[in-house]
């Protein structure tokens, strides 16, 4: 079964940039790959997904113009490139298989560790 495993967060100030990992193991990369993020408390949203077969890629409103999803088929990996941060963007970041196409993304029942994001001055 394919693992997927985040990797790339940290702590910025605002304003800064942040890449993201995604990376496969034990398998391909599904064809739909989303992120997700979640602040405590709060449940778990959508925040972009790409579709590996269509090249389909979705973004959440409050991400448009700032957060970029890409795939590198060679290393098994989708990137979450995050550019001008905002204190809003704090949360840990998932990815999961999901279906995605340019209007949506689906849900996932399975989670890895994620990946903390935190911007903060």
């Amino acid at each position: 079964q394919v693992k997927l495993v985040e990797s790339g967060g940290g702590l910025v100030q605002p304003g800064s940039s942040l890449r993201l990992s995604c990376a496969a193991s034990g398998g391909t990369l599904p064809y739909g790959i989303g992120w997700f993020r979640q602040v405590a408390g709060n449940e778990r949203s959508a925040v972009s997904c790409i579709n590996r077969a269509s090249r389909h890629t979705y973004y959440t409103d409050s991400v448009k113009g700032r957060f970029t999803i890409s795939v590198d088929n060679a290393k098994n990996t989708v990137y979450l490139q995050m550019d001008s941060l905002e204190s809003e963007d704090t949360a840990v970041y998932y990815c999961a298989a999901v279906p995605c196409d340019f209007q949506g993304m689906g849900v996932s029942h399975v989670w890895g560790q994620g990946t903390q994001v935190t911007v903060s001055s």
